[in-house]
């Protein structure tokens, strides 16, 4: 039960979900006005003595779960989600009619952060039967009449069970939209030219064997941080985007195999590559897998079909229709290896004043030539997308802090080294303002996206053309 990070206006239509919490705020306005006249004291008696007990009741059950390690821990829970936890009880038990309105929309929010971060719903459904439990146990306690603690009660569950289907229609509804843009994003090919990406794959690939294949055969000492294949172009290129693009399947199972047994191959031989026999032996393993590898991509590629389009149209970046399945990708990539990543939010400065001054034809010129400049200044496992108006995204894969900012401060010194030219030949001088935000841990993208939000306005405050730091 987080307070959940706003989102940034790009509103869906009405849903079914939407129309069903009608009904049930409906059901909720008269279950509270039936309630016994004398509940609404005892429920306040209660939201002012066990709110903290049931939180810690709440969220041990939870912590008690392995699936929830994913996205709890005992930090998170201690800092932030308790007191989000006893806000919400306390709306919950002092609520009147003329708060279901309000309330049903802080369920459907609390639905939807649901739904990003991936909590299952039973972990949420089994601590509020918990919490109803110790609820009413103190009902009864602090009530003189059985039937105003009987009449109280079954007041609090329903109340509570109204709250969790409201979340649960928001879950669904959003987990059945984010399904059919992970899906679409599974066909849709992040790749503009397969052809001549595909070549490009092929020639890292075979960039990163001739290297090796010189180090080794040139007895020079080499450890694997530098010579591993899932750190080199061709590897953060797969991890980041080809596992997205062709999706879970036996190919690409095989192709992370084979890389991991190669760097695993590396890591226990290089130290005695001096012996030829060794070498030998290793050389001839590596040059195996590789060649595997490189089959198994060449099937990949012919297997890619009709791609749905996902770019915009100015730009031909990623649009942010499949930003929210990038960034889950990559915290669960987080997760799994528990190699870093950065989001980048990069703004125009003084985009308005262009439009203003010279027409709005040399604003589409100036968005267009600085997606250039980025496509150009990023890695090729770097994600890059239009977010909106004047504002990209930039999403780096498996860097450390001190390694995104060196990205970011190359990306804002080649866009003010490198000016627009617009139609009549003149040149237009831009800059931009970056917030830049390491993945902190959080479940929730948008609370990552808020971050590097917020840096952004601090460096257009800082009087732009900067780079800044999310805390």
């Amino acid at each position: 039960m987080d307070n959940p990070i706003p989102d940034r206006p790009d509103s869906d239509p009405p849903d079914a979900a939407a129309e069903g919490s009608t009904l049930l705020a409906d059901a909720w306005r008269d279950l509270l006005e039936a309630a016994p006249a004398q509940a609404p004291a005892l429920l306040l008696q209660v939201a002012g003595t066990a709110l903290p007990e049931m939180a810690d009741h709440f969220y041990g059950g939870m912590l008690g779960d392995a699936r929830a390690n994913r996205f709890l821990s005992v930090e998170k829970v201690r800092d932030r989600l308790k007191p989000g936890m006893q806000q919400w009880l306390r709306e919950v038990l002092t609520a009147t009619a003329a708060d279901v309105d309000s309330l049903v929309a802080r369920q459907r929010v609390v639905g939807d952060v649901h739904a990003r971060i991936g909590v299952p719903v039973d972990l949420v459904s089994r601590g509020a039967r918990e919490l109803k439990g110790r609820l009413y146990r103190r009902i009864r306690e602090l009530a003189d009449d059985p039937g105003l603690a009987l009449g109280t009660s079954v007041a609090v569950g329903l109340s509570i069970d109204i709250a969790l289907e409201i979340m649960t229609q928001a879950y669904v509804a959003a987990r059945e939209r984010s399904n059919a843009i992970d899906a679409s994003y599974r066909l849709f090919s992040l790749i503009q030219n397969i052809s001549t990406e595909r070549e490009r794959q092929r020639a890292l690939l075979l960039d990163w064997e001739n290297a090796l294949l010189y180090a080794i055969a040139g007895r020079n000492p080499v450890g694997i941080e530098e010579c591993g294949l899932r750190r080199s172009e061709f590897g953060l290129w797969f991890t980041h985007k080809a596992l997205a693009s062709f999706g879970d399947s036996d190919g690409t199972r095989e192709v992370v195999r084979l890389m991991e047994q190669t760097d695993e191959r590396l890591a226990a031989a290089l130290p005695d590559s001096d012996d030829p026999r060794v070498r030998q032996a290793l050389l001839r393993e590596v040059r195996a897998n590789v060649a595997r590898i490189r089959a198994l991509m060449a099937m990949m590629f012919e297997n890619v079909g009709d791609l749905e389009a996902g770019r915009d149209t100015l730009t031909s970046l990623l649009n942010r229709r499949f930003l929210p399945t990038v960034l889950r990708r990559e915290i669960e990539q987080q997760r799994r290896s528990g190699d870093g990543f950065a989001l980048l939010l990069l703004d125009l400065d003084h985009f308005k004043p262009i439009n203003d001054t010279h027409g709005h034809e040399a604003g589409d010129r100036a968005l267009h030539h600085l997606a250039t400049v980025l496509t150009q200044a990023t890695r090729g496992s770097d994600y890059l997308f239009r977010y909106g108006g004047e504002e990209f995204v930039v999403v780096l894969g498996s860097v450390k802090q001190s390694q995104a900012l060196t990205i970011a401060e190359n990306l804002r010194q080649r866009v003010a080294n490198s000016p627009a030219m617009l139609a009549d030949g003149t040149t237009l001088p831009m800059t931009v303002s970056i917030g830049v935000a390491m993945h902190d841990g959080h479940p929730d993208y948008e609370h990552l996206l808020a971050r590097a939000d917020a840096a952004m306005y601090q460096a257009k405050q800082k009087g732009r053309d900067c780079v800044v730091l999310a805390p």
